[in-house]
């Protein structure tokens, strides 16, 4: 799934009734998940935090900025924080499957329409920032709203989106697309913050300044980029932290600053006694821990997702203080639908499947079959890892299983993705076509909605090819005993294709751009080819080894 985040920061933190209506609007806007608000009274400042898949959550920041404008006069507003504008700052960030650079255009996109709409300059910060000095939120921010007036008549501070003419009411707004920002801090087993505090300051970006013989100033730089890190005494719990913020979690990756930690501590003496994570974490990050831990124990790291987490919720110590609930801490699993098909038993899905219900269909049952061949050739590839005779195969089996596990996730989300695709074409086709404008309309949403019933099992076409590659690598050096399990993977491969070619051809027939149709048809035909090509190979070949 595409999910970004977005965590807008509105000028109000004590009238719960705007809050509520700003709110409103994000849910009632578009389809996302709303995480977390937290207000401030002191600070006079509320940071909302939702997320959802692109366009939906794009949607819901218009009209939550748009109502903060209408109930927000910073003419008014007094706080203690930092501040320009009624909605100060709306960052946009990518979770999943969705890269940075992606959420810059976003962030562009939300920034012109709030602009050209609402008529509020809008200044980009972080990945989105025109020139160097606006990277930097606090150099926007400088001045606040109370000297935005005469900073807009400063051409070098003419805003990226809407004149430079000062809006009284509702300031001006920054919008940028950064990184996914993980709170997290490592438990000591010692009360004293002096010594938490000189490990931040090893670790940490900033490092530390120290006076030399002569006492003139040093900076030695510390060790990981994108890392803040203080050392601080928790009352609550009777221990010192090294409390922790990653500005960009995969350059600078939690497990790796956890086992520097570690190392530090052990030179002080100290023993470090677990972790806890501050809000939400991409799944990204736990998946990434959970396969450093298994191949750092001699294991193969491609197994299913939830033993990953397994492996990095008790290596990091995760559970220590309080016990890490996954479905309460992932954001993927936070805001993951329920009740998908996923979810239901072998038998629960094949009740569906033959009922009377038009979908589930042979779509969802492609991307199944996909996701049947993926697991099988993980499962030969973990049969065969570290197995004496298949040594100089490890590195071979290893990346075999880690795609193939990967696969096996993507085409799972894609079992209900192609059922939510079909009921969208049916809703389609009921809307009304009595007037002229409402058939355009209803023509325009059955195209839509068709291509979007298209763009699954091309998707499914796609990955099955490279299942077929996969199960190949695992007939070729997997496991002699589970030749059977890579045949049958090999073979689930072809059916995965062949079954969402037949969604393709069908649901081409509706789109009304025949040179279109031909191209995607021509496109799915080379993939066929390719699929069977490499499957009729072998498939003599396996019959004869299991035979031998």
């Amino acid at each position: 799934m595409k999910i970004i985040e977005c965590v807008p920061n509105f000028s109000e933190g004590k009238d719960k009734k705007i809050i509520q209506a700003i709110t409103d609007e994000i849910i009632s806007k578009g389809k996302v998940n709303l995480l977390d608000v937290d207000m401030g009274k002191d600070t006079n400042r509320t940071v909302v935090t939702f997320a959802g898949e692109p366009r939906e959550v794009i949607n819901s920041a218009f009209y939550a900025i748009k109502k903060a404008s209408e109930l927000i006069d910073m003419a008014k507003h007094k706080g203690e924080h930092s501040r320009i504008g009624a909605t100060d700052v709306c960052p946009i960030i990518p979770v999943s499957g969705v890269s940075i650079k992606e959420c810059v255009e976003y962030s562009k996109e939300l920034a012109e329409r709030v602009a050209r709409e609402l008529n509020i300059p809008v200044y980009l910060y972080e990945e989105s920032a025109s020139m160097p000095e606006r990277k930097n939120l606090s150099n926007i921010r400088q001045g606040e709203y109370e000297g935005l007036k005469e900073k807009l008549k400063d051409p070098a501070w003419k805003p990226d989106y809407a004149t430079a003419e000062f809006n009284s009411k509702s300031g001006a707004t920054v919008i940028g697309a950064r990184e996914f920002l993980i709170a997290y801090n490592v438990n000591l087993n010692t009360k004293d913050k002096k010594l938490a505090h000189k490990i931040a300051c090893i670790i940490r970006e900033a490092g530390t300044t120290i006076k030399d013989n002569e006492g003139n100033s040093v900076k030695i730089p510390g060790k990981f980029k994108n890392l803040k890190a203080v050392g601080w005494y928790i009352e609550e719990y009777g221990i010192a932290q090294i409390s922790m913020n990653f500005t960009n979690y995969r350059a600078t990756p939690v497990h790796v600053v956890y086992e520097e930690i570690k190392k530090e501590s052990d030179k002080l003496g100290l023993v470090v006694t677990g972790s806890e994570l501050v809000g939400l974490i991409p799944k990204e990050a736990m998946i990434q821990a959970g396969r450093y831990y298994y191949e750092r124990q001699g294991k193969n790291p491609g197994v299913p997702e939830n033993d990953l987490i397994d492996m990095a919720v008790s290596s990091l110590g995760l559970s220590s203080i309080k016990p890490f609930i996954a479905s309460e801490k992932i954001v993927e699993y936070v805001i993951s639908p329920k009740g998908n098909l996923t979810d239901k038993t072998v038998s629960g899905f094949l009740n569906i499947l033959s009922s009377d219900s038009p979908a589930p269909g042979g779509g969802s049952v492609a991307a199944l079959c996909g996701a049947l061949s993926a697991a099988l050739s993980s499962m030969v590839g973990n049969l065969t890892f570290g197995k004496k005779g298949y040594e100089e195969s490890n590195e071979i089996i290893k990346d075999l299983s880690v795609k193939s596990q990967e696969l096996k996730d993507k085409l799972t989300c894609l079992i209900d993705k192609d059922t939510i695709a079909f009921n969208k074409v049916m809703s389609a086709y009921k809307l009304p076509k009595k007037t002229d404008e409402e058939i355009i309309r209803r023509d325009k949403e059955i195209q839509s909605a068709m291509k979007d019933a298209i763009n699954v099992p091309l998707k499914v076409l796609e990955f099955s090819e490279a299942l077929t590659d996969h199960a190949l690598t695992a007939v070729e050096n997997g496991n002699k005993n589970s030749l059977s399990d890579a045949g049958v993977a090999l073979l689930l491969s072809r059916t995965s294709a062949y079954s969402a070619y037949y969604n393709i051809l069908i649901n081409l027939k509706s789109i009304v751009n025949s040179d279109e149709s031909i191209k995607i048809k021509s496109y799915a035909d080379k993939i066929l080819i390719r699929i069977d090509e490499k499957v009729n190979t072998a498939e003599k070949k396996i019959i004869d080894l299991l035979l031998i």
